[in-house]
């Protein structure tokens, strides 16, 4: 039997009460990702199977365009929406981007943008020869970008190897969003030491929903209220993070865009609602956390098959 190696396990309903940001139990964080696909490499996902049954080759051009209208016109729209609510995002931004859509990556600085690291270019860290000098260079390259130190990493596919939490710690990273396993941030085991784990989501997520599961655009706003609804009954027990996954080529068509600001809107007229970035959600919980850290180790050696 194989428990979680680095997180213990734990109901959301035996956790110890945290005390909500600002009053406001219920945290959004609307994450935008922002990604370089090199057209001369195998497309990481697509829009248009390829004819004849026959896999994708380099130049795969109508799915490279796919992604590149999203950088064209999807990310604008989505800054628009996002700037005129007075909201700011986390950007999760492969690093090439910097340079290759240098005025996208210029302009979610310009805006506040929260930058968290999602690898050098679309390319999981398990096909890296060395996931360590990935990281590293992904990180200085966006710290250029900003003027800030990247404190946080979401692996582009969600992809780690064995060792990244280590790797993450080594490179001076405080929290990763890899481990969607809960509502609130949880401490996670590594060899160098605690790490922070952040939620995200795969439900509130252009990808699953519209790309892989081909849903109705409006089912963006469908989940959301019924998510709503199920979690407003747990805020009086503990705060709750909400994460918003959004795409430029999948989010910013026209027809997903417009159902991407009416979630906002239902969110924004909400009394116990505010809207975070991912370090802002890393800051809250660290203040707000007082025994998780302290019983980390302990609570692993307790799991069972943990022996």
């Amino acid at each position: 039997m194989w428990p979680n190696p680095r997180i213990p396990y734990q109901m959301s309903s035996d956790r110890p009460r945290l005390e909500p940001l600002r009053g406001k139990p219920l945290m959004v964080n609307p994450v935008v990702a922002i990604e370089y696909w090199p057209f001369d490499r195998p497309m990481p996902r697509g829009i248009l199977p390829a004819p004849h049954g026959r896999a994708s080759e380099p130049p795969d051009v109508a799915n490279y365009s796919w992604v590149e209208y999203g950088m064209r016109c999807g990310l604008p729209r989505l800054f628009d929406v996002l700037e005129q609510r007075g909201i700011k995002a986390s950007a999760w931004m492969n690093a090439q981007c910097a340079d290759v859509y240098p005025s996208a990556a210029q302009r979610a600085a310009n805006q506040g943008w929260d930058f968290v690291g999602h690898s050098w270019f679309q390319r999981s860290l398990k096909e890296v020869e060395d996931d360590e000098t990935e990281v590293r260079r992904s990180l200085t390259r966006l710290q250029q970008l900003t003027g800030k130190r990247v404190r946080g990493w979401f692996g582009a596919g969600g992809g780690e190897t064995v060792n990244t939490p280590e790797v993450l710690k080594r490179c001076g990273v405080e929290f990763t969003h890899d481990w969607l396993l809960d509502d609130l941030p949880c401490w996670m085991s590594t060899a160098e030491g605690p790490l922070l784990c952040l939620p995200y989501t795969w439900e509130i997520n252009d990808v699953p929903m519209w790309a892989v599961q081909g849903q109705s655009s409006a089912e963006l706003l469908v989940r959301l209220e019924a998510t709503l609804a199920v979690l407003e009954r747990e805020l009086d027990h503990n705060p709750r993070v909400l994460s918003i996954g959004l795409h430029p080529h999948i989010a910013g068509v026209p027809h997903r865009v417009y159902y991407v600001e009416k979630a906002l809107d239902l969110l924004m007229n909400r009394s116990d609602t505010i809207f975070v970035t991912s370090g802002e959600i890393a800051d809250w919980f660290v203040s707000a956390d007082k025994t998780g850290l302290a019983d980390l180790e302990a609570a692993l050696k307790e799991q069972p098959g943990s022996g």
